[in-house]
């Protein structure tokens, strides 16, 4: 129960430590970046005289401007007026009706019936509407029954055709008087009667109205029209607003006012935009450490270094940046780009070394932004995202101390040619000085990343005990200390020490698993047999059995002791510990089974647990797959001319014999991952252990004549 609650108690505390570093590190970026995001404003009245010329910080719509360059255009449309083309028709085709009206009254008259010419005009009359008769007078009507039918129809031709030669045309409201005029005039040198031509010109004049009337809905969407085409006015970043010595109109003041320049405009927004920028990175880095695949104490070290290394990152930025003063634009690139995202990807892995470039460039971006319009400064941003992903893929799986200041020159290259792309681009006139400089500043960048993540490597593996590829690259070189002592004192436990490596390396990184530190492991695991090599049977070389002469429980102790010797002697040598686990673990609590069935022989009551290993059984995958790799290699080496067959039925006893025996207990190797094992030793044995052509041999005869 106690133990229970302190479980508890540290994992809480281990909760609010991140939680702490997490606000630590939101802090930091925050008041990094502050003065840089801070609006910078101006002191400017209304009505006074620019001391400098002003340009605007960023792009936005001036929406005053726009509306009024909407309202000039809207105002710039005129009404619009549409032609009744129907109209014509129906006047022509009213005048056509009176007079084909009167040509029946005339038809009546010449049947042989007498009718008086008022009696006519009458029967004309009630042929019509009330409106015709009222607004025509009689005496036109008197005309039209006083004339012979076929005058009737030249008049009536005569009319029809002048007014629709004049209705042709617009006729507004005030052009209707000189339309009318326009047919008297056309119908004035007809051959016509002068009665009945009066008449037709009344007609006429009668027949021509106004064709030419208001559409609001046309007008209306000419009006939308301009309207819509008018572009925003748009105040763009680095547009200049005043110029200097230019008196400060109203317009001006408002278009400063816009874009907060003036001081007493306060604006918050560029910092809620940072605080949402810091809060994105902050989350994203709690969804790589909660999705990571690591103990919870090791990912507690992981977030700490990743926080000390990407503080440092951020300082030296900062520092870097407070160089402007000296009117130097170009000194931001000689900020060691790559530091970071190599620090992170040797100490613990590439993803988050990416990770760490884009955050890195993002910031850049904006702690450089002197000197530019607007908040970020994208050609620094570019610069060191491209020059920190640069480090990451030059720097391989396997990386000595010297190989790192390899990887510096390589990033420094990078660096030279990412500036020169970019003086470039720019199309602008340098010098060849310049040109020297701005190389010279990114050689400095390059080198300057590999020289402090060379020095700053031993103070995290030190201060957080993490083993390191590069750590684990300097503990595989022969001219270790103890790797010689193995080789001069043991030379047969060496090779096979070099065997069970191979076996081990290529059985864990088909797993996932790291094969590098099985292949270390596997260098030191033996290490404790040095103390009494000649009773291990690969250092005997043809030589008497020591063990023949002992009895089987001194055999056992010294056969056991190599484990927890070797584990001393790591220790001694301030080993990392997860190669001393391997040497402590890689027998785990298994039988030996020889001496065990040897002394059972001399003595009934003789149990197992005397005769296992004291373990403790292999806490990792690496530790187990060493174990694994060990009984293999020493069980096939015994074998004469082993076939791939009896290789496979071998490694497979083995490994079904460590499960039976509970050896995996308490590591998290599943049966998937242990049948992938066996299928990558017996490749790898299989390549070793692979048939050779036999040679005959010369004889003597043969070999004199040779």
């Amino acid at each position: 129960m106690h133990l229970h609650l302190a479980k508890i108690k540290s994992l809480l505390n281990i909760t609010v430590f991140r939680v702490l570093l997490f606000i630590v590190l939101g802090l930091l970026l925050f008041i990094s970046m502050y003065s840089n995001v801070k609006p910078k404003t101006l002191d400017i009245r209304l009505f006074t005289v620019s001391e400098q010329t002003i340009r605007s910080p960023i792009t936005i719509e001036d929406k005053e401007s726009t509306e009024a360059k909407k309202k000039e255009a809207e105002n710039k449309v005129e009404d619009v007026y549409v032609v009744n083309k129907a109209l014509t028709q129906n006047r022509i085709d009213l005048i056509t009706s009176i007079f084909d009206s009167a040509i029946d009254v005339k038809k009546i008259d010449d049947s042989g019936t007498v009718i008086t010419e008022s009696e006519q005009v009458n029967k004309l009359k009630e042929q019509l509407t009330e409106d015709v008769t009222k607004d025509i007078s009689d005496s036109v009507f008197l005309s039209l029954v006083s004339v012979p039918s076929d005058q009737l129809e030249i008049a009536r031709d005569l009319s029809v055709t002048a007014i629709n030669s004049v209705m042709s045309n617009r006729i507004s409201a005030n052009e209707v008087e000189n339309a009318k005029k326009q047919l008297e005039e056309a119908m004035k040198y007809s051959s016509l009667g002068t009665s009945l031509k009066n008449a037709a010109i009344e007609l006429g004049r009668y027949a021509v109205i106004q064709n030419e009337f208001y559409d609001p809905n046309a007008t209306e969407e000419m009006r939308k029209q301009a309207v819509e085409s008018v572009e925003p006015v748009m105040i763009l970043q680095g547009q200049i607003i005043v110029e200097e010595n230019q008196l400060i109109s109203r317009d001006i003041y408002r278009q400063l006012e816009l874009v907060g320049l003036l001081k007493n405009e306060r604006s918050y927004q560029p910092f809620i935009g940072s605080t949402l920028l810091i809060i994105i990175f902050l989350a994203a880095l709690y969804n790589y450490f909660y999705k990571l695949d690591k103990k919870p104490e090791t990912k507690h070290h992981y977030l700490i270094i990743f926080s000390i290394i990407f503080s440092l990152s951020i300082l030296i930025m900062k520092i870097v940046s407070f160089f402007y003063v000296f009117d130097y634009a170009n000194i931001a690139f000689i900020f060691p780009a790559a530091l970071a995202p190599m620090l992170i990807k040797v100490l613990i892995d590439e993803r988050l070394a990416i990770f760490t470039a884009v955050i890195t460039g993002i910031c850049g971006s904006i702690m450089f932004n002197e000197g530019v319009t607007g908040t970020f400064h994208m050609t620094i941003g570019v610069y060191i995202l491209c020059s920190g992903i640069a480090g990451i893929m030059f720097l391989s799986n396997h990386n000595h101390r010297s190989n790192i200041l390899k990887v510096g020159l390589y990033v420094a290259f990078v660096n030279v040619l990412l500036i020169l792309s970019i003086v470039l681009l720019r199309n602008g006139q340098y010098s060849m000085q310049e040109y020297v400089a701005v190389g010279a500043i990114a050689l400095i960048s390059g080198l300057l990343s590999s020289i402090l993540t060379i020095g700053l490597v031993p103070f995290f593996e030190a201060g957080f005990g993490i083993l390191s590829t590069m750590k684990l690259i300097e503990l595989s070189n022969p001219n270790h200390p103890l790797l010689k002592k193995i080789l001069i004192e043991a030379p047969g436990t060496y090779h096979h020490s070099v065997m069970v490596a191979n076996l081990a390396e290529s059985a864990c990184e088909a797993i996932g698993a790291n094969g590098l530190l099985a292949r270390v492991g596997c260098y030191y695991h033996d290490v404790g047999k040095t103390k009494r090599p000649s009773f291990f049977i690969e250092n005997q070389m043809n030589k008497e059995n020591p063990h023949d002469q002992l009895p089987p429980e001194t055999s056992k102790e010294i056969i056991i002791s190599h484990a927890t010797d070797g584990a001393n002697m790591l220790k001694e040598y301030k080993m990392p510990k997860e190669v001393i686990d391997i040497a402590q673990q890689h027998h785990g609590t298994t039988l030996l089974k020889y001496f065990y069935f040897k002394a059972k022989q001399n003595d009934a009551e003789t149990t197992e647990e005397e005769y296992r290993y004291p373990g403790p059984k292999a806490q990792t995958k690496e530790a187990a797959i060493v174990g694994i790799a060990d009984s293999v290699e020493a069980a096939v080496r015994s074998m004469s001319k082993p076939t791939h067959e009896q290789i496979e039925n071998l490694v497979r006893k083995i490994i079904s014999d460590r499960l039976q025996d509970d050896q995996f207990n308490e590591c998290d190797l599943t049966l998937k991952e242990l049948e992938k094992v066996a299928e990558t030793l017996c490749e790898t044995l299989k390549g070793i252990f692979h048939s050779r052509i036999e040679y005959p041999e010369m004889s003597k005869q043969e070999v004199k004549h040779a």
